[in-house]
């Protein structure tokens, strides 16, 4: 799994001309899959968007809260080119898990953030949908963090290149 995770005053979700979803302050997250992962994976990610201290606490001290702490909103967004490799100038979209597993695998995710913070925190795009993200960065701090499936190892990319 890979995530990008975007500390925003804002973020929104549009499908179809329509605001699906939308937070004020906290995080807005990108979530990738790998046909490699497990609960494993999902939990240390869920793990590491939730405790990250990407906040100033209540003196202005830097680094020093999570979204937890400051009972903030988290927008995550499944994005399956987060786990694209490069053909050449073409992306390869190989390592990313199937569409039809990989949306159990990003509800289950979900859940688990909802379970291990809030479930009213916890707000989501549209799977597998064209969506339109509005992002308003605050910093801008953008911090990438992937679990050890995500990393291609010389199997996968051998596959992939002779696909």
């Amino acid at each position: 799994m890979k995530a990008i995770i975007q500390r925003v005053l804002k973020a929104s979700v549009t499908v179809e001309d329509e605001v699906i979803s939308s937070i004020g302050p906290g995080l807005c997250v990108l979530i990738g899959i790998s046909k490699d992962d497990s609960k494993k994976e999902a939990e240390y990610i869920a793990r590491k968007i939730l405790n990250l201290r990407v906040f100033d606490d209540e003196n202005g001290k830097r680094w020093n809260k999570n979204v937890m702490d400051k009972q903030l909103e988290v927008l995550c967004v499944s994005q399956f080119t987060l786990m694209s490799i490069l053909k050449g100038n073409k992306p390869d979209f190989h390592l990313a898990m199937g569409p039809g597993k990989s949306e159990a695998f990003y509800q289950e995710f979900l859940t688990l953030m909802k379970t291990s913070y809030s479930e009213d925190k916890i707000k989501d795009g549209k799977f597998g949908a064209y969506m339109q993200v509005n992002i308003q960065n605050d910093g801008p701090v953008t911090i990438p963090i992937e679990s050890t499936s995500a990393k291609p190892n010389k199997e996968s990319l051998q596959e992939s290149s002779s696909t």
